[in-house]
């Protein structure tokens, strides 16, 4: 079996109403989806975390790859992924990253070519249904969604989620800058929606370690699941430890900075970042050993979502749920996308590969939305147009 081609098309999926974060008001998400074709007919399906890697997919990755085994992923990697010290020495993980895009393809080609869901050929499921957060943000009314702008909004948007579909797992940005209305939020969630349900935050490095330290302080009794970066580097995290008991998550994959300084306890990733499912595999089980946790990444379309399926199906080292913004997507790639959790879970695909097709209507339609509009922008700061917002370090 031969590589022939390897197709790359960007695409827009937009959320239904913006959330506000760290950089601004966040509208949706610019992917590339991947098609790697063979010479025996078998198409495999890969996803981009940005769409920018998948430019340099077209350019280095895709010529380096025609004419390759599928199959062999050692061959392939060692066509298009410089030595681990060459990467170190000139701060250029991009190749890694679109590698690590295009490897899930051929993932799905392998499984597909055993004729299995990848789980299986990932060891097997130790389970089947796969748990999932519900999302909350502050959003300001977008049609007829959003409108989540104060404390009292997040609460009631999260006791429908709970009424609708019997969400009991919550994890949410808070991030306005306010650390009174942070704290006051939380208080009002822990108190609806009882202490039988999982409050997470996220707050993207807002604070700074004294107003870290204060708001912990005060949303500790409140029972907080996990707080994922509450402030900006591991260091201020180790320092935040000494007291609070609440535990921290981050998207930086610095394992050994973590052990050392024995914070954060668990790291939320995505696998094309980590330079593909591959690497993904070996740095869980590396965080196993280490006693750090895993789970995965939100914002993702239906691709790389099937592919967060099968390796916490098939890895019992992943038990967190992980974080979706399934209910914001207007859409997917994927036929019958995008993916939404029931009483907190989604079932793992049971076709072979990924078990996902893709749509090809909504492919034309996203792809032309990428096409009219140009990528979206994963800043907007409605008071300075065109740049990043400044949040303060109160």
């Amino acid at each position: 079996m031969k590589i022939t081609n390897i197709r790359v098309t960007h695409v827009n999926v937009p959320l239904d109403a913006p959330f506000w974060w760290t950089a601004g008001l966040y509208g949706g998400a610019s992917k590339s989806i991947i098609e790697v074709e063979t010479d025996e007919g078998v198409v495999g399906l890969g996803e981009a975390p940005w769409w920018h890697f998948g430019e340099v997919i077209k350019a280095e990755i895709a010529p380096a790859l025609i004419g390759a085994d599928p199959l062999d992923l050692a061959d392939c990697e060692a066509r298009c992924v410089p030595p681990w010290q060459i990467t170190a020495n000139t701060g250029e993980n991009a190749s890694s990253v679109a590698f690590g895009s295009v490897e899930l393809a051929l993932w799905d080609i392998r499984a597909k070519v055993f004729g299995m869901p990848l789980y299986k050929l990932l060891g097997g499921a130790v389970r089947k249904e796969i748990p999932f957060s519900e999302y909350f943000s502050f959003r300001p009314k977008h049609g007829r969604a959003g409108g989540e702008m104060s404390p009292e909004g997040i609460v009631d948007y999260c006791l429908r989620m709970r009424e609708a579909h019997g969400s009991t797992i919550f994890e949410g940005k808070l991030i306005l800058g306010d650390p009174l209305m942070e704290i006051r939020t939380v208080k009002l969630l822990r108190e609806a929606l009882g202490e039988a349900a999982q409050i997470k935050l996220d707050s993207n490095m807002q604070w700074s370690l004294n107003t870290a330290r204060r708001i912990l302080r005060e949303i500790e009794p409140c029972n907080i699941r996990n707080y994922e970066d509450p402030v900006a580097t591991f260091e201020e995290m180790a320092q935040l430890r000494q007291h609070s008991a609440i535990p921290f998550s981050t998207h930086i994959p610095d394992l050994r900075r973590a052990v050392a300084l024995g914070a954060p306890d668990y790291f939320v990733c995505n696998f094309a970042a980590l330079g593909g499912l591959t690497k993904t595999l070996k740095f869980i089980a590396a965080c196993e050993a280490m006693g750090k946790g895993f789970w995965c990444y939100s914002n993702d379309l239906g691709i790389m979502t099937a592919a967060y399926l099968h390796v916490v199906a098939s890895t019992q080292w992943i038990t967190e749920a992980s974080q979706s913004l399934f209910r914001w997507q207007v859409g997917d790639v994927i036929k019958d996308g995008p993916f939404r959790q029931t009483n907190n879970v989604v079932a793992v695909p049971e076709g072979n590969g990924l078990g996902v097709e893709l749509d090809p209507k909504a492919m034309k339609k996203w792809a032309k939305h990428f096409a009219d509009n140009g990528p979206m922008g994963h800043f907007n700061d409605p008071d300075r147009p065109g740049r990043y917002r400044r949040l303060p370090l109160n």
